[in-house]
């Protein structure tokens, strides 16, 4: 048997390793107990994306991108190198997403080959022993959608549902766990963040410039829509793909990721209570007919009266601007499972750092907290840490480093950090069970 170290060395070195995709392991296994993961989102790492609103937003001037995501991690031909990546760390699990813009390119037009690559990433995962945790709406949407008033027409709902029911006809058979959307409230979280007010103007004329580019009267892109109208849409895609999909694989548990930081007054006047109200409570209600409800966390927030505010002078934060506060993963899961009653996956928790160091901090104080709130009985089924690769984070591009596994900008060459090591050797001395006392 190829040893992990080996399997280590030679991802990083860009083995092509074709027995692991062409094995045909069977499908359906019975899932692992925790699921210990790290993530991708598609549009982040495979590259090539043209077909997607992203691309199209990140190429038009006025822009709102500090650059394209281009070629990103290569991942759409480098996949099996990621999945060994995965196994040689020690996981269980890999979480990634179905591109809807290479699946459905043009309206009613579906790419068998699309299909047929994310088949071989199923099975590829099946072959090395991980458990396939697909999302089929990581932010991106074709750009036929985005010109016809994307999330913010209902009209458009039937396109969504369309799309997982033909994924989920042609993959459903080999996903582990699914989700429909990742972090489906984002976009009115960003509304109460100062930055994102002053930004707005810019994203308006971004998403001007995009509708001229491809010749549509308007660009609806995630997350720059208006949230009034697009959350009863995307509540009732939920609501319907959930549907369609539980109708061709009644067994596949489906939930919906939540973005959740720990939301702490930041005064006497604080809007804390609002702001759950108005950011999560109609995810929280919408998620108690699901099977699990994903949290996804990265630190701790303080609100005021109606905006968050900044961190406090001489706070640790991250390169993202969140205050460094792992423990916050505790709080967001006790509301999460407090809230709607279901289990809970993290389905993504992790650091933007140029440190290694402080990211195996982050992740002993993110598993503690974690610990606890499973000792006073929150029912958590998994940890997903995000991200495995180092990645294009949107409008910030590559410069925030979130990865267990380093990429070079120019060869693509992957590069295990002593993070994913750490990581892997928590997961691994639990045997299948949750986070062990340390």
């Amino acid at each position: 048997m190829t040893s992990r170290r080996a399997l280590l060395a030679g991802a990083a070195a860009g083995a092509a390793l074709p027995a692991l995709v062409s094995a045909r392991a069977p499908r359906r296994a019975p899932p692992p107990g925790f699921l210990w993961g790290a993530a991708t989102a598609g549009h982040q790492v495979e590259g090539g994306n043209v077909n997607s609103d992203s691309w199209v937003a990140e190429h038009v001037k006025p822009g709102a991108f500090a650059e394209p995501s281009g070629d990103a991690c290569d991942s759409y031909h480098r996949y099996a190198e990621d999945i060994a990546i995965v196994r040689a760390i020690g996981l269980n699990t890999y979480r990634f997403g179905i591109e809807w813009s290479r699946i459905e390119p043009e309206r009613g037009e579906i790419s068998r080959a699309a299909l047929d690559h994310y088949r071989r990433m199923i099975d590829a995962c099946h072959a090395a022993g991980l458990h396939p945790f697909v999302i089929y709406s990581h932010f991106t949407v074709p750009r036929w959608f985005a010109g016809a008033g994307g999330w913010e027409e209902m009209a458009n709902v039937d396109a969504f549902v369309r799309f997982c029911e033909t994924a989920t006809r042609a993959l459903g058979d080999g996903i582990g766990h699914a989700l429909t959307f990742n972090e489906p409230n984002i976009a009115a979280q960003l509304r109460w963040m100062p930055f994102y007010r002053r930004m707005a103007p810019g994203f308006a004329a971004a998403n001007a410039a995009a509708a001229r580019a491809i010749g549509a009267d308007r660009f609806v892109s995630t997350p720059t829509f208006d949230v009034r109208r697009a959350l009863p849409v995307q509540l009732e895609a939920h609501r319907r793909a959930r549907e369609a999909i539980k109708s061709v694989r009644p067994d596949l548990p489906v939930g919906l990721s939540l973005a959740l930081n720990d939301e702490q007054p930041g005064g006497p006047d604080s809007g804390v209570k609002a702001k759950i109200a108005e950011v999560h409570q109609p995810w929280f209600e919408a998620a108690r007919a699901d099977d699990f409800i994903g949290v996804q966390t990265y630190g701790r927030t303080l609100v005021g009266a109606d905006a968050d505010l900044p961190p406090p002078p001489g706070t640790e934060t991250t390169q993202t601007g969140m205050t460094f506060s792992p423990e916050a993963l505790g709080a967001t899961v006790r509301l999460a499972a407090r809230m709607t009653g279901r289990p809970v996956i993290v389905t993504e928790n992790g650091i933007a750092t140029e440190d290694d160091a402080r990211r195996i901090v982050y992740i002993d104080r993110a598993l503690s907290a974690l610990r606890g709130a499973m000792a006073e009985g929150v029912d958590v089924r998994g940890y997903i840490h995000w991200s495995l690769l180092d990645n294009f984070e949107w409008n910030s591009g590559y410069r925030p480093k979130f990865g267990l596994v380093a990429v070079d900008r120019a060869t693509f060459r992957r590069t295990p950090k002593p993070s994913a090591r750490h990581f892997g050797a928590l997961a691994g001395a639990s045997k299948g069970r949750g986070p062990a006392p340390r």
